[in-house]
């Protein structure tokens, strides 16, 4: 529920604070004063989009401020800390909101949402939750089979939200089966071209077996190969030096006198016991290496021609591959993952045939529950039709019928439903749709009723009305200001208007006033009670504040207004 709102340099308005509050608030003025200002505020606190034009003349920016009443533990209190906000805790469960926006003169806009910048799309996401709007544009959008099925929806309650969500969930699966299924068949051709070229690829790998790092280790043994006689002399003028079979003195030789000396000598000294030991152990080391050098000899002398050509295909093999998949390690990935692939694109028969059937079944189990849908939206229809019925003879509309009808129609994530609101006027007249046949008059009491009858079910906290009276006058416009009251009992309404007979009802009667300095226009807004509310009530009856008669019906309206209904 709003509480409070302050608008400072909107439109016309200098600065205004409106105290709402529950029930029914009527906010009344001359034309040009800028009643309407007040709609586009809360609009902007609802996330509307920013309008430059807004910003009153000469003033920097506009600014709008709201002040909330909601559950302390809800949806909406949810998405205000996700945002970064917070809300004040007021006790009995209810917390205070403060939600804020200002436009600049050139277009730039910020929002405030629990006391934290937030972007204005938060704004419109609390919208839903919080307020209902509707303007003269809403009557329009009224006139739209989606508003209409909106509306029979909304009335149905929970069977056919229950309904609504059982139809989604089917009609979500059958569709993306559906498209699994006509992906399958238009890329047939594609698949099957993916497997031919999968499989010769695998028999390919297969063939030359690769085994990561062979194609490094290969690279390395064809080097060796390639400059083995270079390769053998070094390795023999290096044995000849370590071990000489000649009678050349060789590093074998040369480190065994050494030893021996000093082995003499350490019986005068000890410390030489120590370094024959030494020379003992680089003897040793000499004779591994040695070894191992004439190893590499005969593997070398065992290496020959034929070795390195086999070595050069078997590269050869490898680099093909290396050139078909990147990388050889690529090709070793491929042979391991390539065979799953190949059995889902040689699976393509079963799998259509699989999937055909299961898309049968899913269309089948649709029709089921897009049946059960329409069957609770003709239920619903013949309520709605029925209470509207009541609601339009109560305003004025004494002999009109209304009808809602469910038809079948295109199949959407909606169901299989065309839902079009009728109105016949009087007896004898064949039902119109109301985009075509009501009047505008007529077109704002169905909009009426229908909200009347919706909030039994489906309670909004806050709806505003701008100007729902437009073409309607005396009793008519009594027995609207009498159903806003009565809509007032559960929800808070706030009403723009230009009638007496509607702002009569009201608990609250706001008037936005125009003063004039002589160089500036400017409104504010204030409470009115007593005397003051007597005044503007006969203003509006005649356009006389001060007229004696006027004054007179205008208190013949508040009794009216206040008499037990």
């Amino acid at each position: 529920m709003i509480e409070e709102m302050r608008l400072r340099d909107l439109g016309v308005i200098a600065e205004a604070t409106l105290p709402i509050g529950p029930g029914f608030t009527a906010i009344t003025g001359e034309t040009g004063a800028g009643k309407t200002m007040v709609v586009t505020g809360l609009g902007l606190l609802l996330g509307n989009r920013a309008d430059s034009g807004a910003v009153r003349s000469g003033a920097a920016q506009a600014a709008v401020d709201g002040v909330w009443s909601v559950p302390e533990d809800g949806a909406v209190v949810d998405r205000v800390r996700e945002a970064g906000g917070d809300v004040e805790p007021l006790g009995d469960g209810q917390a205070e909101l403060y939600l804020g926006r200002t436009v600049s003169s050139e277009g730039r806009g910020r929002a405030t949402v629990g006391g934290r910048s937030a972007p204005a799309g938060v704004l419109a996401e609390l919208a839903d939750s919080l307020v209902v709007v509707h303007g003269q544009s809403d009557q329009l959008r009224l006139r739209s089979a989606v508003a209409q099925r909106d509306a029979l929806d909304r009335f149905g309650g929970a069977p056919v939200a229950a309904a609504l969500a059982d139809y989604r969930a089917g009609y979500e699966h059958w569709r993306a089966l559906d498209a699994t299924l006509t992906e399958l068949q238009d890329d047939r051709d594609v698949r099957g071209r993916e497997a031919d070229e999968l499989r010769a690829a695998l028999a390919e790998i297969e063939a030359v077996a690769p085994l990561p790092g062979e194609d490094v280790d290969l690279a390395q043994r064809a080097e060796r190969l390639a400059n083995a006689e270079e390769l053998r002399l070094a390795a023999a003028t290096a044995h000849e030096a370590l071990s000489s079979e000649m009678d050349a003195a060789d590093a074998t030789a040369l480190v065994a006198d050494a030893r021996r000396s000093l082995e003499r000598g350490s019986t005068h000294d000890a410390t030489l016991e120590s370094l024959a030991e030494q020379a003992a152990d680089v003897g040793y080391r000499i004779a591994d290496l040695a070894a191992a050098v004439s190893a590499y000899l005969a593997d070398l002398d065992e290496s020959g021609p034929h070795e390195l050509a086999a070595t050069e295909e078997r590269r050869a093999a490898l680099s093909g591959l290396a050139r078909a998949h990147g990388s050889v390690d690529a090709a070793i990935a491929l042979l391991e993952t390539g065979s799953a692939r190949l059995a889902e694109l040689d699976d393509d028969g079963d799998r259509i045939e699989r999937l055909t059937a299961e898309r049968d079944a899913a269309a089948a189990a649709l029709d089921v529950a897009a049946a059960a849908l329409t069957a609770e939206r003709e239920a619903a229809a013949l309520r709605l039709g029925a209470l509207v019925t009541d609601e339009l003879h109560a305003l004025a509309l004494p002999d009109a019928t209304l009808v809602v009808e469910v038809a079948p129609g295109a199949a959407s994530t909606h169901g299989r439903d065309d839902v079009t609101i009728l109105l016949a006027p009087h007896p004898g007249a064949d039902p119109r749709p109301v985009a075509r046949g009501a009047s505008g008059g007529e077109l704002s009491r169905v909009m009426l009723a229908i909200e009347v009858v919706i909030a039994g079910v489906d309670p909004v906290p806050t709806f505003v009305f701008d100007e729902v009276d437009a073409g309607i006058g005396g009793a008519a416009a009594i027995e609207v200001g009498r159903r806003l009251a009565r809509l007032a009992e559960s929800s808070q309404v706030i009403v723009v208007t230009h009638l007496a007979q509607v702002a009569a009802f009201a608990g609250n009667h706001l008037s936005v006033v125009k003063s004039n300095d002589g160089s500036v226009t400017a409104s504010s807004v204030k409470r009115l009670e007593g005397a003051e509310r007597e005044a503007e009530m006969a203003r509006l009856l005649s356009g006389l504040a001060d007229s004696d008669a006027a004054l007179t019906h205008a208190r013949e309206l508040l009794d009216t207004a206040r008499a037990p209904r």
